[in-house]
């Protein structure tokens, strides 16, 4: 492994390292990605899984809960094909634009990102209102893939006041069932037990805060699309 030094923050390039495994078993080596292991025990790359939202219904495809609360994806087709919808939705416009936030150099491209995001959440939090008590996307306590795909960015939106100077609304009234979801679904033992450090992740982000990170989203951030239109022949490390 070789260390590349850049100036600012994100002095040490070492995190862009990525094993050969994962290179030969998804295309933009990126994670998650899922490597089954067959009947002798060795890793099948062939039949590798990736993409965030795909991984997660196909971890929940091949567990088949018994119990309908424990289903990430919905058994009904009508509520998995919203949750699948939503889940792409929150994807697009409240975790791609983060990135904008906090790559673009330009403060009105900063700030239009940030309000895109913004309104993802206003958009998020009203449907949270059609849907029941704001306890998880369908409500009554359980989760599912579009919580699980909002919750990663909505715990490092703290970020944004330490480095931009933004924070997120939390008394707009067009917030409010967003701010019931998020005081549920991180009181869950279940998520807390998975989140980073606060304070190690406020330093890890910094590479993207002082543009000194050369990761594939990152370089496609700074080219001008959106972090979901990474494109591997552009946006190289």
């Amino acid at each position: 492994m070789r260390n590349a030094h850049l100036p600012g923050t994100g002095s040490e390039w070492w995190y862009h390292w990525k094993a050969d495994e994962l290179k030969r078993s998804n295309p933009s080596g990126l994670v998650p990605t899922l490597i089954p292991i067959d009947n002798n025990g060795k890793p099948n790359e062939a039949k590798s899984v990736y993409e965030s939202l795909i991984t997660i219904d196909y971890i929940d495809s091949i567990a088949n809960p018994t119990e309908e609360k424990n289903r990430l994806v919905p058994s009904d087709p009508y509520l998995a094909a919203k949750c699948r919808y939503w889940a792409d939705k929150v994807n697009r416009e409240c975790c791609s634009p983060y990135y904008g936030v906090l790559v673009r150099t330009e403060d009105e491209e900063r700030k239009e990102n940030f309000n895109t995001l913004i309104n993802g959440l206003k958009a998020f939090s009203k449907e949270l209102e059609k849907n029941g008590d704001g306890r998880g996307f369908l409500g009554g306590g359980r989760l599912t893939n579009t919580d699980i795909s909002l919750m990663p960015w909505a715990y490092r939106y703290y970020i944004f006041e330490h480095y931009r100077g933004y924070s997120i609304p939390m008394d707009d009234n067009e917030l409010a069932a967003y701010s019931v979801w998020f005081d549920y679904v991180f009181s869950l033992d279940s998520v807390k037990n998975t989140l980073p450090d606060k304070d190690r992740y406020l330093e890890h982000i910094g590479k993207y805060a002082d543009s000194s990170a050369r990761s594939k989203v990152a370089n496609a951030v700074r080219r001008g699309v959106s972090a979901h239109e990474l494109d591997d022949e552009k946006d190289t490390y």
